[in-house]
């Protein structure tokens, strides 16, 4: 399941992230990879332990917990705090898949990543290359969207991000563990979470919305785990 949400902050509130984001310090994105993946990783990010990130991955978090397509097809029960890189012309990451199991630095605490988030900082028209391509059943999937808006799809993905050939991309990027760790089981809750809130706007019969709402619920109860 691949789930793009819009407008998660607007071009003035991105611009101002950018703008700070590119006085900090960076590193070389191999810092934060595996041993297979840092071969192919050519990239730069701002250091875990940066103040600044901190201060941004909050925000981005805290605005995404009221974001209702989020909260519905993530599901999430941990979330680990983002990070940030930046592509420059030249600099790209091969196709690798993420660590099943990540540790947050600096305390005891490990998520594992259901769900894989990119949240886009850059418009599109201000570089060339950098798609995220995410590899599914259904083939290859090319992803870039405008600044602002972001991407979830299942940790389990094979994928990799274009190298950039004009300009520079810059992304936060952050894991989910979910309550409900199968992405086939999370994408028919959201498809019925969807539909509920369809048929609650047009007002339909409350008995059926109520049964509805009933297997909804019984799905997550059994799917969950908390």
């Amino acid at each position: 399941m691949l789930i793009e949400i819009a407008d998660v902050f607007s071009p003035e509130e991105v611009s101002e992230m950018r703008r700070r984001l590119l006085n900090e310090p960076w590193v070389d994105g191999k810092a934060t990879a595996g041993q297979r993946s840092a071969r192919d990783k050519f990239n730069r990010q701002l250091a875990e332990d940066s103040g600044l990130g901190s201060a941004l991955g909050q925000q981005i978090l805290a605005r995404l917990s009221d974001n209702g397509l989020f909260m519905s097809a993530a599901l999430p029960k941990r979330i680990y705090p983002p990070l940030f890189n930046r592509y420059s012309a030249g600099e790209g990451f091969g196709f690798h898949i993420d660590n099943a199991i990540r540790g947050i630095k600096g305390v005891r605490e490990r998520v594992r990543t259901d769900v894989s988030a990119t949240l886009f900082l850059t418009d599109p028209d201000r570089y060339d290359g950098g798609e995220l391509v995410i590899r599914d059943t259904f083939g290859e999937r090319s992803v870039k969207l405008p600044a602002g808006h972001l991407v979830l799809y299942p940790g389990t993905s094979v994928h990799k991000v274009n190298p950039v050939t004009r300009g520079e991309r810059m992304a936060a990027f952050f894991w989910v563990e979910s309550l409900v760790r199968e992405d086939s089981q999370r994408s028919l809750l959201l498809d019925m979470d969807v539909a509920l809130a369809r048929l609650t706007a047009q007002q339909a019969d409350d008995e059926s919305l109520l049964q509805l709402s009933g297997v909804y619920h019984n799905l997550l109860r059994r799917w969950s785990d908390v």
